[in-house]
């Protein structure tokens, strides 16, 4: 096994095993359930609890630039559009010459089912890329995007971000399943 299929993997393996089966048979209740008061969500234009939402369709990001201190609690439908966009899409466009996502022009899903087909396109584009990938290209900075740290850094990034924010949301899915 090279080095990228052996980064590849270990991500992979967390997608399969853990994060993938937890988000089948997910629902538009779960997906836009808000657990706390003030939670940033996907939301209809023109409806967003943040001051600078995102995306140029008919549903938009909650977002602030500087963000609160402390940062909102966050939904599934919130959590699911950062992984697509800010964890994955940004760097398949980046390093693998996929389509060029930006928070600020991403069309965000209105419903799970929606959502998770967006989530399987940019995962499965970003696991064909790092397993493509060469030695000499981990070793390297990327060629395009602002972070100037080895390839292999940058996978390792996005593995541990892709695990932070699952083991989140398959927290949210189980206190939703036991909210009173």
């Amino acid at each position: 096994m090279t080095r990228s299929e052996r980064l590849a993997e270990q991500l992979d393996w967390y997608w399969h095993k853990n994060l993938r089966p937890r988000l089948d048979g997910l629902t538009d209740e779960e997906y836009f359930w808000e657990p706390v008061r003030d939670c940033w969500s996907i939301r209809p234009r023109d409806t967003s609890a943040g001051a600078k939402p995102s995306g140029p369709g008919e549903w938009t990001m909650d977002s602030e630039s500087p963000a609160p201190v402390p940062a909102p609690v966050t939904t599934i439908a919130w959590r699911l559009a950062h992984i697509t966009v800010s964890c994955l899409g940004y760097r398949v466009g980046w390093y693998f010459g996929g389509q060029d996502v930006d928070a600020r022009t991403f069309t965000y899903a209105g419903t799970a089912d929606e959502a998770l087909k967006q989530l399987d396109e940019m995962y499965g584009s970003w696991n064909a890329g790092v397993r493509a990938l060469s030695d000499a290209a981990l070793d390297a900075p990327p060629t395009a995007g602002p972070e100037r740290f080895p390839m292999e850094n940058r996978i390792l990034h996005v593995n541990r971000e892709l695990i932070h924010h699952g083991a989140e949301i398959s927290l949210l899915r189980d206190l939703y399943l036991r909210k009173n």
